[in-house]
């Protein structure tokens, strides 16, 4: 029994020595990091308008209104806590009957011809169901309806989407996409000075 604890004692020392260094030591210290060097990221990149949270710019939200841009269907309703896609394949009916009643809305709500292509970020989900960014291409296919919803003119809410356009990330990954929580709080506040 005595060479047992004699054998026990150092693995149990060395079990408890690298779980408060791995479990506790390690993730404090990079947090403290973060926080100091980083705040606003590592709180989340919350927006906040008039002192009241209204989103993450790191997660999409659901816009209904006419007046505000729409963003990327989510199979999950932008709910960050169960993020997760629909699994369905290219050769999935159901997939395609999805794909085709959305374009179909996305027509109708922009009064776009039949004969132009609808971007895919309108029509097909993300991996995530949580991207809170459209290309820029389907940001300007709804500025017609934002602008007539809002009784602002075209050239004002075109400005306002260049003005919220961000580039690809370093220069040369992906492409050039738009913010939709971002942009709809520009037009809120172009809105309230109106």
């Amino acid at each position: 029994m005595f060479e047992f604890a004699k054998e026990i004692r150092p693995a149990m020392t060395l079990f408890l020595a690298f779980t408060l260094l791995t479990g506790l030591a390690y993730p404090l210290f990079i947090t403290g990091i973060v926080q100091t060097a980083m705040p606003a990221k590592a709180e989340g990149s919350l927006l906040v308008v008039d002192g009241r949270i209204v989103g993450s710019e790191l997660i999409g939200q659901t816009f209904q209104s006419p007046g505000y841009f729409h963003g990327r269907p989510s199979y999950v309703n932008y709910s960050a806590n169960g993020s997760g896609a629909s699994n369905l394949g290219p050769t999935s009916a159901r997939l395609m009957e999805e794909v085709s009643r959305r374009i179909d809305q996305v027509r109708r709500e922009n009064r776009l011809s039949t004969d132009l292509s609808v971007p895919a970020d309108l029509v097909l989900a993300s991996g995530s169901g949580l991207d809170p960014h459209i290309s820029r291409q389907g940001a300007i296919e709804q500025v017609t309806r934002v602008a007539e919803a809002r009784g602002l003119t075209h050239s004002a809410v075109q400005a306002l989407v260049d003005q919220n356009v961000e580039p690809p990330m370093l220069g040369i990954l992906g492409q050039e996409r738009v913010n939709v929580l971002r942009l709809n709080l520009a037009l809120d506040e172009v809105t309230r000075e109106s």
